[in-house]
C-alpha cells in the first residue's frame, strides 16, 4: 500500500477533489499555503494499493496544470527596499509525494 500526498494550487483544488471522487479514490484535504508565494494549496492524502498508483497520479496530471503568474521581484539594499519590474514565475501543477505504507489501520 501507498500513501500520496500531492500539494495543488487552490485554483485546481476542486477540479482534483471531484475527479479523485469519479475515479473512486478516497482522500483527505486539507487546506494549506505555500511559502514561497504565499499562495493557497490544498493538500490531499490519498491511500491506494500498489496497482492503483499510476492511475491516482494520471488523475492528479490530468487537474493540476501549471500557469504562469506575475510576482513581484523586490530587491532589498541597505537603503531599504523597493521593487522592480515584476517576475514570471511557473506556478499550479502538483507537487506529489508517494510514499510506503507499512501499517493501515481503520479504527
Amino acid at each position: 500500500m501507498k500513501l500520496i500526498i500531492a500539494i495543488v494550487s487552490k485554483e485546481d483544488a476542486n477540479k482534483v477533489q471531484k475527479g479523485l471522487v469519479e475515479n473512486r479514490f478516497f482522500a483527505t484535504r486539507l487546506t494549506t499555503a505555500g511559502t514561497f508565494l504565499r499562495a493557497g494549496n490544498a493538500t490531499f492524502l490519498i491511500g491506494v494499493n500498489d496497482e492503483k498508483v499510476q492511475e491516482a497520479l494520471d488523475v492528479l496530471e490530468k487537474l493540476s496544470k501549471k500557469r504562469t503568474k506575475l510576482v513581484p521581484n523586490t530587491i532589498v539594499n541597505e537603503f531599504g527596499s523597493f521593487s522592480s519590474l515584476p517576475l514570471e514565475v511557473e506556478v499550479g501543477g502538483a507537487t506529489v509525494f508517494v510514499l510506503e505504507v507499512d501499517q493501515f489501520l481503520k479504527i
